[in-house]
């Protein structure tokens, strides 16, 4: 008999680390990062359980939305075994949701574009999402050399000239020191982004499992990027995308010594630790899709793109409404 109920921050931990689709966005350390962040409330770890088993798994985080009202996201996941713990998960969360005047709940699977069906069923098509559709992950199997082949000869020679120009990567907790480029960068490029706490609670919440790099000229800071890692089960099975994964979060470039093409040298030492502390694969984390120049990621596409790297097409993000009403309401109000 299969019984839904909130779990044990270890029982989730141990479930995702030996789930094929488990990944750092269903951890207990995810939920503390995302609990209480900007516009959000406390994280619920739920799951199904046959006896002590846990057969099902999900990290669902509160979005508040105005008159008291909220909807729930499954940041790449839930983690199921079967359509039926995955219908008795998602009814769960939909009870649990409902006396929490909850308006919808999406999720935003981890699996690859049409491998899991019951993923593609569940409630309509989502009208947004949070996490990329599409990525662009690389191998970290091969030695350095294998690696640096298989990057675009641009990609080569933009490195080279990073340290032709004395460039220096270093590894640091000043996070205030990313964030002054990284407001650089949102301006400059004209995309939102979260205040400092936000970045500051990140690595507080996830620890170990974040690095920060930071990129100099002459002392002085002039990019930087936000890297985690991820560690699987060791008898999982798990799809490249996910097994063993450092993915690449957040990134940020001064206005100044932008023809040092520092962004390249950080993005390469990242790939290199990463291979040395047991990653075997590197994700850039969000690129267009292909073909579409005019998408808001084209431009960064084309930088990502030049280190190599095979395109990957997630599922698609799929919500079902509690209140018909009110979701409805939010959605012509642009709120959701």
């Amino acid at each position: 008999m299969f019984v839904f109920s909130e779990i044990s921050r270890g029982e989730m931990d141990d479930f995702s680390k030996n789930h094929i689709y488990g990944n750092i966005h269903q951890t207990s350390m995810w939920a503390d990062f995302q609990s209480g962040s900007e516009g959000r409330g406390r994280a619920i770890i739920c799951g199904v359980k046959g006896g002590k088993k846990v057969v099902a798994g999900a990290v669902v985080v509160k979005q508040f939305l105005p008159f008291g009202l909220c909807w729930y996201f499954v940041p790449r996941g839930p983690l199921a075994d079967s359509k039926e713990v995955f219908d008795i998960l998602m009814e769960g969360i939909l009870k649990i949701g409902k006396k929490d005047n909850c308006v919808f709940v999406r999720i935003e699977p981890p699996s690859l574009h049409g491998e899991v069906k019951f993923f593609d069923e569940w409630g309509r098509k989502a009208h947004a999402h949070y996490y990329p559709e599409h990525s662009l992950i690389v191998d970290l199997a091969g030695s350095e050399e294998e690696i640096l082949k298989q990057m675009k000869p641009k990609g080569r020679y933009n490195i080279k000239i990073a340290e032709k120009s004395g460039v220096t990567v270093r590894i640091s907790d000043k996070v205030s020191d990313f964030y002054k480029i990284f407001k650089e960068t949102t301006e400059r490029d004209k995309f939102s982004g979260h205040e400092l706490k936000y970045y500051e609670k990140m690595f507080e919440a996830l620890e170990e499992s974040v690095k920060l790099y930071l990129a100099e000229v002459g002392g002085k800071v002039v990019a930087g990027i936000i890297v985690t890692y991820y560690r699987r089960g060791l008898q999982s099975q798990a799809p490249f995308a996910l097994k063993n994964t450092a993915i690449y979060y957040f990134g940020a470039s001064a206005n100044e010594y932008r023809n040092c093409m520092a962004p390249y040298l950080l993005q390469w030492t990242a790939m290199r630790d990463a291979k040395k502390a047991g990653m075997k694969f590197y994700d850039l984390f969000g690129i267009a899709p292909e073909g579409d120049t005019n998408h808001p990621w084209a431009g960064i596409t084309d930088f990502k793109m030049k280190f190599g790297g095979k395109r990957v097409a997630y599922a698609e993000a799929r919500e079902k409404e509690i209140s018909w009403f009110w979701y409805w309401v939010m959605r012509g109000r642009k709120r959701v």
